[in-house]
């Protein structure tokens, strides 16, 4: 620990003065009238149990989200592969879910269908899915995942009359052999109403024999019974998971996510045509990447296995934010934003944007209405640090401005105008006036007329060798494993942001074409900048509100 700040985290924020002064650093023991706001020093915080916004389990993590519409009771219900630090062998992945009316506010509606009972049954490990509703009816579709089975993975089913009590239909599979496809990779089966007004379901698989993915396309009059109707390429040799189709005003679109194995390409990205048709054949001949210069990508390399839901106004899309290795050494800024440029683990916390549909049809993601909503306890802002900095101008390289402390959960909203088309800027988190290493979201000119989001850990530590000497070992800068997308300079190089905060995840927002998702320890409780990198630019409108 590096000041009594960082004992606080242990002691408690809230504590008595006769708790502050039991703390151990002699500079500031036993002065509760202290203004810890008005400190610019690291301070190492720790996550909550579990998270408000982006919603986490306060035991356990998010996977694989299958949200969808309830009717009945107006709201939305998000089932997810419940994922546990120590999983069993084979047993693992039970669906349990979550309610929101918003996408910002959640209840948890606990464990919806259990994995089986022993080793050796089917869906000793679920899988994706999807959930749907007719007559009464609830259906869950979803995967069944078993090594010790004849077929290791096989599309099963559950229903239910209230969305409480739950059956599963041990009678009913789809296997994948028995259409020609794979045994093993037979998955995320997902439900929708194409233009012929019938069920539609596409599955994830290979055929047998193998040769590239594709999807595994049936049809049904009642969600009962499915007849297999044909087979759509995906990209190439690239497995795209969770697939979700959907019409939006006068387009279809296809949401899916490039495989989690596959490093160099993961992430939610989508295709669109103006009929189901034409956009079954968009892997043809192609593929046909919409016409938003970024093929299709709706986030970074943070936001995985999104599905989208609509309530007839608005359509959510949900995915979850990986956790990362490391989170849990307590050596200054060690791990707070994988600085190692490891790729992320699978599972963490539940993601929310709303879907924004643009003129031509093509889509980006923004906040849903929601967030701005909850953050409404506007906070002082105070500049704690600068240099270059003059007038809400930056000038020259490394010219930044530290802002004082952030809490839990924030919502940081400000302008940046950039003096020319190749002005580079970044914001920076769990920075302090004693820092060492910390972690930039860099808007970087690729070139005269695009960004890109890159993810940068700078700064630099003091190390001293054995003969005890003094060295400077610099942060390791591109972090590879969490890139973000293209995306068009603003016409008049105004870049209106939002950023919201839920401890560790943190979620930024661009002018309405830019989404970008990240997890970073340490953000909490901690100083942050806004950074200049040659050239000029100018802050302005800047708030942070909490909740």
């Amino acid at each position: 620990m590096h000041s009594l700040l960082g004992c606080l985290v242990y002691c408690g924020i809230a504590a008595a003065p006769a708790a502050l002064a039991s703390c151990s650093d002699d500079n500031f023991a036993g002065d509760p009238t202290r203004d810890w706001n008005g400190t610019s020093s690291y301070f190492e915080p720790t996550d909550e149990q579990g998270f408000s916004t982006y919603y986490t389990p306060s035991v356990g993590r998010v996977g694989d989200p299958m949200p969808f519409y309830d009717q009945r009771t107006g709201d939305f219900k998000v089932l997810y592969l419940q994922e546990y630090t120590n999983n069993m062998t084979f047993r693992f992945h039970p669906i349990w879910g979550v309610s929101t009316k918003d996408g910002a506010n959640y209840t948890s509606l606990g464990e919806i269908i259990p994995y089986a009972a022993n080793d050796y049954q089917q869906d000793a490990a679920i899988g994706t899915g999807c959930a749907y509703e007719k007559d009464g009816t609830y259906y869950v579709y979803y995967t069944g995942h078993n090594g010790n089975c004849k077929n290791r993975e096989v599309v099963m089913r559950a229903t239910s009359t209230d969305f409480k009590t739950w059956t599963k239909d041990e009678l009913w599979t789809l296997n994948g052999p028995d259409f020609g496809y794979s045994a093993n990779d037979f998955r995320d089966p997902q439900i929708f109403v194409a233009d012929d007004n019938l069920y539609h379901m596409l599955i994830a698989t290979y055929p047998v024999g193998g040769g590239d993915p594709v999807f595994a396309e049936f049809k049904s009059p009642d969600l009962k019974s499915w007849e297999h109707v044909g087979r759509i390429r995906m990209i190439w040799d690239r497995m795209l998971e969770c697939p979700d189709v959907f019409k939006m005003g006068d387009w279809w679109y296809l949401v899916y996510s490039e495989s989690f194995r596959a490093s160099w390409s993961r992430k939610v990205k989508y295709m669109m045509a103006r009929s189901y048709d034409e956009l079954k054949d968009c892997f043809n001949n192609g593929p046909k990447w919409p016409a938003d210069g970024h093929e299709g990508v709706l986030d970074s390399r943070a936001f995985y296995a999104g599905k989208t839901a609509s309530n007839g106004t608005d359509r959510y899309i949900w995915g979850w934010c990986p956790f990362r290795s490391g989170a849990d050494l307590h050596e200054k800024n060690v791990s707070v934003g994988a600085g190692d440029g490891n790729e992320p683990n699978w599972s963490g916390a539940l993601v929310c944007h709303k879907l924004i549909q643009h003129s031509d049809g093509t889509l980006t993601l923004g906040a849903v209405p929601a967030m701005a909503a909850k953050y409404t306890q506007q906070q002082d802002v105070k500049v704690m640090a600068s240099n270059g900095y003059n007038g809400g101008t930056l000038s020259g390289d490394d010219a930044y401005v530290l802002y004082n402390r952030l809490g839990t959960a924030n919502h940081l909203k400000f302008t940046v105008k950039t003096s020319n088309n190749w002005d580079k800027f970044g914001i920076s988190f769990v920075r302090s006036t004693d820092h060492e290493f910390y972690y930039t979201m860099v808007v970087n000119p690729e070139d005269e007329n695009h960004r890109k989001v890159n993810f940068e850990q700078e700064g630099y530590r003091v190390m001293s060798d054995d003969n005890g000497n003094e060295q400077q070992i610099y942060g390791k800068g591109f972090i590879e494993g969490i890139d973000g997308y293209w995306f068009e300079r603003p016409a008049d190089n105004t870049y209106k942001i939002d950023i919201y905060t839920d401890n560790s995840v943190l979620v930024m927002y661009i002018n309405d074409v830019c989404a970008y998702t990240q997890r970073i320890y340490g953000i909490q409780k901690n100083c942050w900048s806004v950074n200049n990198y040659g050239g000029s630019v100018t802050v302005s409108d800047v708030t942070v509100s909490q909740y």
